[in-house]
This record gives C-alpha cells, sequence and structure tokens, in this order.
C-alpha cells in the first residue's frame, strides 16, 4: 500500500488515431481501428490510394500555415489525388510528430517537410518522389 498515492502507476496505453478511420487504437492492438495497418509498405493504414493514405498540414493556424494547407490542397488537386487533406492546429497532435518547426507536411503518417511553405509546384515534385 502507497501512502499519499505515490508509488507504481499502472502502465496507460498510449492511443493514436488512425489516420484513414479516425478511430482510436492503442499501440498493442489495433481493435478499434476498421482497417489493418500490418498488411501495407510505406501506408499508414490499409486503405492508400495512389501510394498516399492521408496527408496532413501541421501548424499554429497562421497565416503561413494556411497557405502551405490552401498549397497542398492544389497539390493535390493537380494531381487528382483521391485523398482528405487534414490540417491540424492542436499542439499536443503537432508535438507528437516531433515538428518543432511549422508549417510541415506528414504524408502516410511520415514528415516530409518542416519549416517552410512550398509552392504547389514544389509539394508535386515530393509526393512524385514519393512514388506517387
Amino acid at each position: 500500500m502507497s501512502i499519499f498515492g505515490f508509488g507504481k502507476k499502472k502502465e496507460e496505453e498510449k492511443k493514436t488515431p488512425c489516420c484513414c478511420c479516425g478511430t482510436e487504437k492503442t499501440e498493442v492492438t489495433s481493435e478499434a481501428c476498421y482497417c489493418d495497418s500490418s498488411d501495407t509498405d510505406n501506408t499508414c493504414c490499409g486503405k492508400a490510394v495512389d501510394g498516399i493514405c492521408c496527408i496532413k498540414v501541421l501548424g499554429a493556424g497562421c497565416k503561413s500555415c494556411h497557405d502551405q494547407y490552401q498549397n497542398v490542397i492544389n497539390a493535390v488537386a493537380e494531381m487528382n489525388i483521391a485523398t482528405n487533406v487534414e490540417y491540424i492546429t492542436d499542439m499536443e497532435k503537432v508535438m507528437a510528430y516531433g515538428v518543432m518547426s511549422m508549417p510541415a507536411i506528414v504524408v502516410n503518417e511520415k514528415v516530409v517537410s518542416m519549416g517552410k511553405v512550398l509552392k504547389t509546384a514544389d509539394i508535386v515534385k515530393l509526393l512524385k518522389n514519393m512514388g506517387v
């Protein structure tokens, strides 16, 4: 028995949202997720379209971050990629990616750019270099 609540605490399961269905899944199992991420390579989930499962723009809500978000939307439309672009301003979620300078672009749960606003043409080149 511990005094004043000090002592060993039960380990909490770290829950992360799935990129394609948005439900929470734990690190240990993916029971709460409707997709199975173990079957695909280079994607964050099994619902990859044209090699891209999800694209996220991480930012603080400033003008530069909004410009980056719009440029990513334009690049996705130009390349005819059928995926949603998510704009994340929650600092806890941003820090979970290890991003210290914004805006940042995350493709398939991998940070591919941070700290500068890329033009639409640069984003298209970046996505093509990833094999899209």
